[in-house]
């Protein structure tokens, strides 16, 4: 609970400050340490630097000797400065000019099949559920992408991508995604908002093979990547897509894959050890967070409760692991042959479509339709909008 509260709590950005930190004191040799950045002055990489630097610092408290963290070669603020100064005139109208081409005529919204209708206002309420996929299946995802020359990311990108067609009907479709975006020199070991979210848009054929859908979601990623400068929020100021309070603009549905693990912090006389927590918010509708543990994949869905119950989920991430394992099976099968429904749930639909019944042999459709006007001739047979006939009438 006091965690929660520590990261649920706002931050004053007037008057901050923008790093907060507390310790519980739960006994004498167990301890937990809170700490909570505002995003506006870090990101995921920005904590593994702190969390490195907070224990170099602490083991030269321990050890009775001054701290002596290295000095910056540069600072957040010699980086937003450039970045300023460099994101402008003809650089800048060559970035608004990719991304407009690339997003123009693009759907302003993917929408899933929800448990409940979408509300007027986001409440950003939401939930987590955590899979995992087994070190062979990762192992052959790793190898069809490299045979390829595409990466892991983009390997299971395509086949979200894919899952969400499937789901949403859509063949055209909008999906966000984090970039660390350090490609100053010197930013690796500042503390600072750098990352930047790029809008990939994947536009589908069924009828098309996976192994195409993957060279087309490789070519987009590499040129998002040579673009990857333009702040996502100018993008949307350029673009000026029609806003509502009830979705995030552009896009919906966000696919991370996180492959530099945080370093383990090693402190001098104690055992540490990050604190499992489960934040109920949601950013967006759908947010599927893989990292690769070397021992598989472990999946987080973030997701919306305003829209989704946690069963919807689950089914969702049972067909994306179905789908997968169909992908290295047969990474040529065409888009619509690719299986998404499990074992059981292939073995009730079997039951459901066995309606197999024995009509008389020496008997027309007329004579059946003729006998069931005898037996119900009052009954509805027939209806169209306002239009309504009985049995008899027919």
């Amino acid at each position: 609970a006091q965690a929660r509260t520590h990261a649920l709590t706002p931050f004053d950005l007037a008057a901050g400050p923008l790093l907060r930190a507390a310790l519980l004191v739960l006994g004498a040799e167990r301890h937990v340490l809170l700490v909570n950045q505002h995003h506006i002055v870090s990101d995921g990489w920005s904590m593994d630097v702190l969390l490195h630097e907070l224990a170099a610092l602490y083991r030269a408290f321990a050890a009775g000797a001054a701290p002596a963290l290295p000095p910056l070669a540069v600072h957040y603020t010699d980086y937003a400065a450039w970045q300023r100064a460099w994101l402008a005139g003809a650089v800048l109208e060559r970035q608004l000019g990719y991304w407009s081409a690339q997003l123009a005529g693009a759907p302003q919204v993917l929408e899933l099949p929800a448990d409940r209708p979408r509300p007027a206002v986001q409440s950003y309420r939401g939930a987590h559920l955590e899979t995992h996929l087994e070190a062979a299946l990762t192992a052959r995802l790793k190898a069809l992408g490299q045979a390829r020359g595409a990466t892991l990311f983009m390997t299971l990108l395509a086949a979200f991508e894919l899952l969400l067609a499937r789901y949403s009907g859509q063949d055209d479709l909008l999906v966000g995604s984090p970039i660390a975006n350090r490609t100053a020199a010197g930013s690796e070991g500042l503390i600072g908002f750098f990352v930047n979210t790029l809008v990939l848009r994947a536009r589908l054929d069924q009828a098309q093979r996976f192994d195409e859908l993957l060279a087309q979601v490789r070519g987009t990623a590499l040129d998002a990547y040579a673009h990857q400068d333009l702040p996502f929020e100018q993008l949307v100021e350029r673009l000026n897509p029609q806003r509502s309070l009830s979705r995030s603009p552009l896009f919906q549905i966000m696919f991370a894959l996180q492959n530099n693990a945080p370093s383990a912090l090693a402190l001098p006389g104690l055992t540490v050890a990050p604190l499992a927590q489960d934040t109920p918010s949601a950013k967006f509708d759908l947010t599927l967070a893989a990292a690769d543990t070397g021992d598989g994949l472990r999946l987080v869905w973030e997701y919306a409760t305003d829209l989704f119950e946690r069963a919807r989920i689950e089914r969702m991430a049972a067909h994306f692991a179905v789908l997968l394992q169909g992908i290295v099976a047969d990474p040529a099968a065409d888009l619509h042959r690719l299986a998404l429904l499990t074992e059981d749930e292939t073995a009730q639909l079997a039951d459901w479509n066995a309606t197999d019944t024995e009509y008389p042999a020496d008997k027309t459709v007329v004579d059946l339709f003729e006998a069931q006007v005898a037996a119900i001739p009052d009954n509805l047979a027939l209806v169209f909008e306002d239009e309504a006939l009985t049995y008899a009438a027919l």
